[in-house]
């Protein structure tokens, strides 16, 4: 099995969708906590930020792939 040039891109497109995601979690969860939602909302809120943007790359990876 090689993997070539497509398959690195396609990594790293992942790995980049992930990182964003992530930071879009830690600063819903931040300005959650910072408007004075309790550490469980916030956490809550956190994790649809993550699932909606990790949603919305998936998706755009997905039309990127075709």
């Amino acid at each position: 099995m090689t993997f070539g040039t497509h398959d690195a891109l396609l990594a790293m497109a992942v790995l980049v969708a992930l990182l964003i995601a992530l930071l879009c979690a830690v600063v819903a969860g931040v300005l959650a906590r910072a408007d004075g939602a309790t550490s469980t909302g916030a956490v809550s809120r956190a994790g649809v930020a993550f699932a909606a943007a990790m949603g919305v790359a998936t998706g755009l990876l997905t039309l990127l792939k075709q």
